[in-house]
């Protein structure tokens, strides 16, 4: 499988499907989300996609999210598929600029994937609470590592 393919199924078993525009309950209602987990300055309130808008977005979202950790991360070119996959699923969960200042990608860039195993099942709070799903969520990253 490629990167992207492994991408859009880990993400796909932890993103619901919206099909009108919600402000983002872990942000404290921003951005505006719809979809898949997509934001962007396309998405605001009142917002309605149908389900093949859905699936066009996710797939470029994906493609996006693959291309931009590698962008970040350039080291992830020597990376097995479900690594760049597992990196640039955190991205899309977590935001780009949290991880570009993580811990995380410092391990990467090194290819200290043990160690970002480690890191990577840090990232499981919203709020200052454990979140179970987010736990799944990076457990599910970490095995692809």
């Amino acid at each position: 499988m490629t990167a992207v393919e492994i991408l859009k199924k880990l993400a796909s078993s932890f993103e619901g499907c919206e099909l009108k525009a919600y402000p983002d309950p872990g942000t404290g209602g921003k951005p505006w989300t719809i979809g898949r987990g997509h934001t962007g300055t396309d998405v605001y309130d009142g917002l309605v996609w149908t389900q093949h808008d859905v699936d066009m977005a996710f797939e470029l979202d994906c493609a996006n999210y693959i291309n931009w950790a590698i962008r970040a991360s350039p080291s992830l070119t020597k990376a097995t598929p479900g690594q760049q996959a597992a990196i640039a699923d955190f991205c899309y969960n977590c935001g780009m600029s949290n991880y570009k200042a993580s811990t995380l990608k410092k391990y990467v860039d090194s290819g200290s994937w043990t160690d970002a195993k480690t890191e990577i099942l840090k990232w499981d709070h919203a709020g200052g609470k454990v979140l179970r799903g987010l736990a799944r969520r990076r457990q599910a990253e970490a095995d692809l590592m």
